[in-house]
């Protein structure tokens, strides 16, 4: 067990969050909003904030809001259209935007720093994929939430929506289209560093880069003590609550924490790859982010898309995802994070989940042996008059899919999930997709789960109401209260 002595009050915290990516930095600006008093340390392995998954260079930086994604609105076994992921992740990106608009009245964010308007569209070719778009457009479009939804087939539209994708088509082919005008492209590096801003320098926050997290225990009254290495000053800091929000570090933090409940959790590593193209007359006449279908048999993840991005403020257009593998956890990690990770608590539902997802080994097995031709034949299909040497290649970064027991065995999970220990001490944050659109809803739930008393307290929810203006409204069934929390996020973030 760790020791430090107890009059160490600058060693002591009331919350220790561990990474200074996206997932951190939401929850220590929301925990300073509510009680700008709590003493909060941040504890960064690398020499800055947001360098890691919350890289713009690493994601795709779309505001997921099932505006486009196929991929939330599956198919089910009857041909009906699944919606309810699509309406969860809508009302949780809506309460990103929310909780962004009312720092933004404050003068604590600058929009235009981050955030871009941008049409989100789904694209798909065939009569039976027009089809099934036909029928999310229908069941869609009908809700509030997604009643500015637009669709065509016709070309002539189709050109004035998409002129590169459209350009060099026969007039013959089956292709078809939604728009939805309130889309946004969004660059969580620089948002991570503008939360980041807002707190540094107050008396209450600390911040430690360049230091690791070497081991993590927690003691017979609840208090965590973790040993920090890092590149001034080795420590042992402690708290009655640790968030572990390090992107694919999380697991082997959560596996050395020792808690019941993360025992049987495993990661399966997947890097991503990218073409990006910076050439002006593309990048000009290209405004949406176009989402098209998954190949059948491939996972969700790997559905493409091609992008107008606003990287560091410079526009450019991406094309992806290509999907690599490493047995990195972390871009800038180890190639034996997946190796160290293997325990006896979890090897079974590795094996059972491997077994049971062959078609993924498979579609990573055919993207690494991928040639740069390949992807460019890949591309074409959106792009069919694409000139090959205005693309380059660019290495995203790495997602490390969750494996847990479940009755039915080991299972993959493509989404993220928080893991809490039993006493609310703990918090751990896993997987990936849509993670840092839906943010801020995730980092509620942990509050919520573990900040539980506090939330309930009548100064916490005043301060709430105050972030959260439509908090405790289901704005997915009260079409008045989504409308007027739009128009005033839009009015904020000036999304109009």
């Amino acid at each position: 067990m760790f020791r430090t002595s107890t009059s160490d009050l600058e060693n002591t915290y009331d919350a220790i969050l561990v990474g200074a990516g996206i997932m951190s930095s939401t929850l220590a600006v929301l925990l300073h909003e509510l009680d700008p008093d709590l003493r909060l340390l941040i504890v960064e392995r690398l020499s800055s904030s947001g360098l890691e998954s919350s890289s713009a260079n690493n994601n795709a930086g779309t505001g997921h809001a099932a505006n486009c994604e196929l991929n939330y609105t599956p198919v089910q076994d009857d041909g009906c259209i699944s919606t309810s992921k699509a309406f969860e992740i809508n009302k949780s990106f809506e309460q990103s935007l929310e909780f962004w608009a009312s720092l933004a009245e404050k003068g604590k964010l600058i929009p235009a720093t981050f955030l871009n308007k941008l049409p989100h569209i789904s694209l798909v070719f065939g009569n039976e994929d027009i089809h099934l778009l036909q029928k999310r457009f229908s069941e869609l479009s009908s809700h509030a939430a997604f009643s500015q939804m637009e669709f065509t087939k016709d070309h002539d539209e189709l050109k004035d929506w998409i002129p590169l994708v459209m350009d060099g088509r026969k007039q013959s082919e089956k292709i078809a289209a939604t728009r939805i005008r309130r889309g946004t492209d969004i660059d969580f590096g620089n948002l991570t560093r503008s939360y980041i801003k807002q707190i540094e320098g107050k008396e209450s926050i600390e911040i430690n880069y360049s230091t690791n997290v070497e081991n993590l225990q927690q003691d017979s009254e609840g208090v965590w003590y973790l040993s920090l290495d890092g590149t001034k000053i080795n420590r042992i800091v402690r708290s009655k609550f640790v968030f572990l929000g390090a992107g694919g570090g999380a697991l082997t933090l959560l596996q050395k924490s020792g808690i019941p409940e993360g025992l049987s959790y495993a990661g399966f590593p997947v890097s991503g790859k990218w073409l990006i193209c910076e050439e002006e007359n593309s990048t000009k006449t290209h405004n949406a982010k176009v989402y098209g279908n998954a190949a059948v048999g491939a996972p969700p993840m790997s559905v493409p898309h091609l992008d107008t991005r606003w990287i560091n403020g410079k526009r450019s257009l991406l094309f992806g995802p290509f999907a690599g593998f490493s047995s990195n956890f972390l871009k800038y990690g180890s190639k034996l994070d997946l190796f160290r990770s293997i325990k006896s608590t979890n090897v079974v539902s590795m094996l059972q989940a491997g077994i049971t997802n062959l078609d993924l080994g498979k579609y990573l097995f055919n993207q690494l042996i991928q040639t740069n031709k390949d992807r460019i034949e890949t591309l074409k299909k959106f792009l069919p008059m694409v000139r090959p040497g205005d693309w380059k290649l660019s290495i995203a970064g790495q997602r490390v899919q969750i494996i847990k027991q479940t009755p039915k065995g080991g299972v993959l999970k493509m989404g993220t999930e928080v893991v809490t220990s039993s006493d609310g001490s703990l918090a751990v944050l896993l997987g990936a997709s849509p993670g840092a659109s839906t943010a801020v809803t995730i980092m509620i739930e942990v509050l919520n789960r573990c900040w539980y008393e506090k939330m309930k307290s009548i100064q916490w929810q005043k301060k709430m109401l105050e972030l959260f203006p439509s908090i405790g409204t289901d704005i997915n069934s009260n079409q008045e209260a989504l409308l007027a929390i739009r128009k005033r996020n839009d009015f904020l973030l000036k999304l109009i």
